[in-house]
């Protein structure tokens, strides 16, 4: 991997440099984002490593089936995923360095705050905002309404990278808790996930995942990556130039189905745009092939009509990573569109995993 490819992504953070996690484990909640492809190969898309989001849903929407349909549950071997917050729980408790684990939200008007919520009540949690955290002497603080402080010796923080902490990152973040970065470098309160993880979810790292598995591991990777091309690479940008029209382009740095555009629907005139921009920023873009991914049946105003979906697997990593048997399946409301994000008016559904 070029080292520059490292030091070029947004999501790297030289302040993580050298800081090794309490107990060693960097992502401690993954979202790893899976479909199914038409030829029966199960295909990974992106992986989510900073603050994925979405466990809730699931919860949520198997609680309303068992209450309309409860002889399903009753007749047919499906996987009972109530046990995620129990897993979340020990995945906190594993991490913490002594004290309390607290759930850091931005506050009401984010739009994962419901998730937020329910995560902090399922695993007996505080839910607290940056204002209700202090930092002293590199200890980290609860402070409730009567001025009384508790330790804290887990975060599990669902504010991103640089709003974390003013001192260390963005200055101007108000949701942040100042010094926090300080007190974690100094292995005085534990953060999940770890902060820097966000150089792992560039969409342009992803490219060398395969490889980086057959380097350290000495292994071949189970799942397969779509086909991907970087631009940065000479003979990728003579490729991606050729077939831009059966191609899908994302931008690395973005999440949640912004910055990706299809060949196929670009005007002239775009795609000329696009070019330009390309050939400027190579390093900004991954290409993929477009898989011809499952449908999955859902009703449209009374109407049962198929959708693309997809599935985003949560994986725990305490002691050992363990794959919930659960996900998060999306779907889009759009006939035309592969893209099932919540953010772009997709929506979601119950998961069942079978026992043998």
């Amino acid at each position: 991997m070029p080292e520059e490819f490292i030091y070029a992504s947004s999501g790297y953070l030289p302040q993580c440099e050298g800081i090794r996690p309490p107990g060693g484990v960097f992502s401690h909640i993954s979202g790893i984002d899976l479909v199914l492809g038409k030829d029966g190969s199960w295909y990974i898309l992106e992986d989510n490593l900073r603050v994925p989001s979405g466990a809730s849903y699931p919860l949520i929407v198997r609680d309303l089936c068992r209450r309309s349909s409860p002889r399903t549950f009753q007749e047919f071997h499906i996987e009972d995923n109530r046990n995620y917050a129990q897993l979340l729980r020990h995945t906190m408790d594993y991490a913490n360095v002594g004290g309390l684990t607290v759930v850091l939200t931005p506050g009401r008007y984010n739009a994962a705050y419901f998730e937020h919520s329910y995560l902090a009540e399922q695993t007996h949690s505080p839910l607290v905002s940056g204002q209700d955290l202090v930092v002293e002497e590199d200890g980290v603080y609860l402070l409730d309404y009567t001025g009384k402080k508790e330790r804290v010796g887990a975060v599990y923080r669902r504010i991103s990278d640089d709003f974390l902490d003013p001192l260390s990152f963005r200055p101007e973040s108000l949701i942040g808790v100042p010094g926090l970065f300080q007190a974690y470098r100094k292995g005085q309160v534990a953060i999940l996930n770890a902060p820097g993880n966000g150089v792992a979810d560039d969409k342009g790292i992803y490219y060398f995942v395969p490889k980086m598995i057959q380097y350290y591991l000495g292994e071949t990777p189970i799942l397969s990556n779509a086909p991907t091309y970087l631009p940065f690479y000479e003979e990728d940008m003579k490729y991606v130039l050729e077939h831009l029209d059966t191609l899908v382009l994302k931008d690395v740095a973005e999440a949640g189905g912004y910055g990706v555009v299809f060949g196929s629907k670009m005007s002239a005139r775009q795609k000329e745009d696009f070019v330009a921009l390309l050939k400027a920023e190579p390093r900004r873009f991954i290409a993929q092939e477009v898989i011809d991914f499952q449908d999955l049946d859902i009703m449209d105003n009374g109407i049962r009509v198929p959708r693309k979906a997809d599935l985003r697997a949560f994986v725990l990593s305490a002691e050992e990573p363990v794959v919930w048997k659960s996900g998060l399946t999306r779907f889009s409301r759009n006939p035309d569109s592969f893209i099932v994000n919540s953010s772009q008016g997709g929506g979601f559904k119950d998961t069942w995993v079978l026992s043998r």
